[in-house]
């Protein structure tokens, strides 16, 4: 656990990409399997333990510790692991070194009953710095800067070969991933996978930027609407479908009435989205779908689930990625026609014709009556390239709608910040002098410098504590950017914000100036 916690440690101090990649393969050159391997897993989110639950981790700590003092220390620091680390009583033997495989081998066969007895023997052979990192390994909330593709980038430089290979093969390989390392590192030919269920990594796209425009011309380029649900990848063969999302994740369970009825042999890329009649439904209507294993029969009726398709990149086994965009585009037009699919489980995304930009741009301007995040520029000739190819792909997402909000209670953050009131939940007049009602929470889109003002004028004006969350005075105006509003019943303002983020703080506007909530409704579709 020793080389896993430096790691970890290093990665989170360090801000620069190429820094982190270098600790990285480092790492991966001087770790033996299986360890380098669990770590590879643990730092691309692959490694959950189901019966180690913060909780358990808590209450361990609450055990050992005086557990007012533990409340308090952890409402100060704001982060379990560190808290836990630092306030566990050290016995003699303290220092001692843990394989981080022993942990991860010991916990997937352990039953829940039996986790607090590991934690504490393990807690109890560790330093300060080790203990940091195994709860931090069980909690699942490493958050040090590394995601997915970085940790991948690594492995395939350590083995000297193409991202793209080390992508194609990921999904089909589980922890520790040993065959995946015996072939980078030149000892046996690559890793034989099942390719008909296997996952393809995702082309992606670029933002935008103002005066891209200038250098492009429209005739090399197509457009589509970018919908408002998430990506993801339908691989259907023979033995059935797997519904993936962009990181790979399967998805199919939470879909069952989706999966069942894809029955056909290709791969196809798309949008998963609910229907309201012939509408696309807002992105809080899939989010009551999400991550819910065993979907009630109610659920799926209320909100029935479709997926609107773009690309395809197998046909039965050919492989059709080398192909620009309108080989593939004629090639999935033709496939929806004659795949004798389902009736309401897929649909064509339909492209959005333009003869010049400011003709694109007006039909941008009308993406939210669509329940549509924009548009994507996608060159005629571009393969299906993995990753985020410069040039090929774009997103011209309409631009972020605002409104000025008043502050009502801010929390503690985690990690770095976990000493700064740094997530603050914000809300609007029910009209002018009337009561305040939250409407969403926001945790970026201010510098560090703004931060600290923040931090500052919480600690200041806060009325009243709820254990970690200050309560604050109704006077520090936040203008709040976000992508769509909708109406929702789970909040008591009726209203529910989509990527919400804090774009200015009105230090110079009087909270009663704030923005009523009827001025918000207005906003959301009909």
């Amino acid at each position: 656990m020793k080389a896993f916690s430096r790691l970890l440690a290093s990665l989170l101090y360090t801000p620069a990409r190429n820094s982190k990649l270098r600790l990285l393969k480092a790492y991966l050159a001087e770790t033996p399997d299986p360890d380098r391997g669990y770590a590879l897993a643990a730092l691309t989110g692959t490694l959950v333990f189901a019966e180690a639950k913060p909780a358990a981790v808590r209450d361990v700590a609450r055990s050992r510790a005086d557990p007012v003092l533990f409340d308090l220390s952890y409402d100060y620091v704001g982060d379990l692991a560190e808290t836990v680390a630092l306030i566990w009583p050290a016995k003699e033997e303290t220092g001692q070194d843990l394989r981080l495989s022993e942990v991860v081998e010991t916990l997937t066969l352990a039953a829940r009953a039996k986790v607090p007895e590991l934690l504490e023997g393990w807690l109890d052979r560790l330093d300060a710095d080790a203990r940091w990192a195994l709860i931090k390994l069980l909690t699942g909330g490493l958050r040090v800067g590394v995601s997915e593709r970085l940790a991948k980038t690594a492995l395939a430089e350590h083995g000297k070969v193409e991202l793209a290979q080390v992508e194609e093969v990921w999904h089909g390989l589980d922890p520790p991933y040993r065959p995946l390392f015996d072939w980078i590192e030149g000892r046996t030919p690559p890793p034989q996978i099942d390719t008909s269920r296997l996952f393809r990594p995702l082309m992606l796209a670029q933002a935008l930027e103002e005066g891209d425009l200038l250098s492009l011309k429209p005739r090399d380029f197509r457009a589509e609407w970018k919908w408002d649900g998430i990506r993801v990848q339908i691989v259907s063969g023979p033995d059935g479908a797997r519904l993936f999302s962009r990181g790979g994740e399967e998805v199919g369970p939470a879909f069952p009435d989706l999966v069942d009825r894809l029955k056909f042999s290709a791969v196809v890329d798309g949008e998963l989205l609910v229907r309201h009649g012939e509408a696309v439904a807002p992105f809080n209507d899939l989010q009551q779908r999400l991550n819910r294993r065993k979907p009630s029969a109610k659920l799926i009726g209320d909100y029935p689930a479709f997926i609107r398709v773009y690309d395809l990149l197998f046909e039965g086994e050919e492989d059709l990625r080398h192909l620009g965009f309108d080989a593939r585009r004629a090639r999935l037009e033709n496939w929806v026609a004659h795949a004798g699919l389902a009736s309401g489980v897929i649909d064509l995304s339909p492209l959005v014709p333009f003869q010049d930009w400011e003709e694109l741009g007006r039909h941008r301007l009308g993406a939210g009556t669509l329940n549509a995040e924009g548009l994507m520029l996608k060159r005629a000739d571009s393969p299906y390239v993995a990753g985020r190819p410069k040039g090929l792909w774009f997103k011209w997402k309409r631009a972020a709608d605002t409104i000025d909000a008043v502050l009502m209670y801010a929390q503690r953050g985690h990690g770095k910040r976990s000493s700064f009131y740094s997530d603050y939940t914000f809300g609007l007049w029910t009209q002018p002098g009337g009561e305040l009602v939250p409407v969403g929470k926001a945790y970026f889109g201010f510098t560090d410098a703004e931060l600290m003002e923040i931090d500052k004028w919480v600690r200041n004006n806060t009325v009243d504590r709820f254990g970690p969350v200050r309560q604050v005075a109704p006077a520090l105006v936040v203008e709040i950017a976000f992508d769509s509003a909708q109406r929702s019943t789970r909040h008591k303002s009726g209203v529910a914000l989509r990527f919400p983020r804090v774009a200015r703080i009105r230090w110079d506007k009087p909270a009663g100036e704030a923005d009523v909530l009827e001025t918000l409704m207005r906003r959301i579709p009909a």
